[in-house]
């Protein structure tokens, strides 16, 4: 059996890091991308240089059981996109799964400032993150809808519909929630679905480090964090469930929709994060990254 095709976009590091692995876990060929192709290129919140390159992660999926492919694409530069997809529509002939993952993270995207005391510079998050998903998704769905099936997915939180690092970032959540909605609408009976996945707080190296800096307001996350994996594994589920048609679309809470699929994290089912949505300032504001 030809094995399932997926794509995860910034993948050096964080969430797109383990996502990658979960697609490898489960046998798929993994693209991954990312701007990274020796340490050091990002720092984490205390200034420590932070691990991970694409061609780490690609050997991690590799080493998980199955084959990671590393591609460095700028996810800014739509040139570098397009010959991603014409790279992977040469060498596969399909794409049956887009994560988009990659995503701007500025340095001060924890502080407890308001925006205008934040550099502008945050805004980029609009660039890779909003506009970038939009551009993928594009390149995406003229493949899939040719071929008849597919899953986009984006990777979101709770910081599209309570407040959460600032107006930037939630309006980037907000905005690719927005775009699984619209996007099942024109993509209806061509076979391909869209979804928005809220992930809980994950396990990443940003999110250790935030854990050692702020022990006070990082309080217990780790022990209720889920692992990264967790998402690819939901996204496969999502992809082959009888019901992908209804569920396309969506904005789907990571742990809720698990469970009704039979996954789990490691053989653990983690809480559902429903009960921070309408919070100002939720008790624990950590979100992917």
């Amino acid at each position: 059996m030809t094995a399932k095709v997926a794509l995860v976009t910034g993948a050096s590091r964080g969430a797109g890091r383990g996502i990658a692995r979960g697609f490898g876990e489960l046998g798929y060929t993994v693209y991954v991308t990312g701007r990274t192709t020796a340490p050091g290129d990002a720092k984490g919140w205390d200034g420590t240089v932070l691990p991970g390159t694409v061609a780490e992660t690609a050997a991690e999926v590799s080493a998980a059981g199955g084959r990671g492919i590393a591609v460095m694409c700028d996810h800014a530069d739509d040139a570098q996109v397009a010959a991603l997809f014409a790279q992977i529509e040469r060498d596969q002939g399909r794409l049956d799964v887009l994560v988009n993952n990659a995503t701007y993270i500025h340095h001060q995207l924890i502080e407890k400032l308001p925006f205008w005391e934040k550099e502008l510079d945050a805004a980029k998050i609009l660039d890779v993150g909003l506009r970038s998903a939009y551009v993928a998704s594009w390149h995406a769905a003229r493949m899939m809808v040719e071929q008849g099936s597919g899953t986009i997915a984006f990777g979101s939180s709770f910081g599209g519909s309570c407040y959460m690092h600032g107006p930037a970032y939630g309006a980037q959540k907000a905005g690719i929630d927005k775009f699984a909605h619209d996007m099942e609408h024109d993509l209806r009976g061509t076979g391909v679905i869209a979804v928005s996945i809220w992930m809980g707080p994950l396990v990443t190296e940003r999110s250790l480090i935030a854990q050692k800096t702020n022990p006070e307001q990082y309080e217990g996350f780790i022990e209720a964090a889920e692992n990264p994996e967790f998402t690819a594994h939901i996204i496969d589920a999502i992809a082959q469930a009888p019901n992908r048609d209804e569920l396309s679309g969506q904005t789907l809470i990571g742990a809720e929709i698990a469970k009704e699929l039979g996954v789990s994290d490691r053989g653990k089912d983690k809480p559902s994060y429903r009960d921070m949505l309408g919070s100002p300032r939720p008790k624990n504001p950590a979100a992917v990254y």
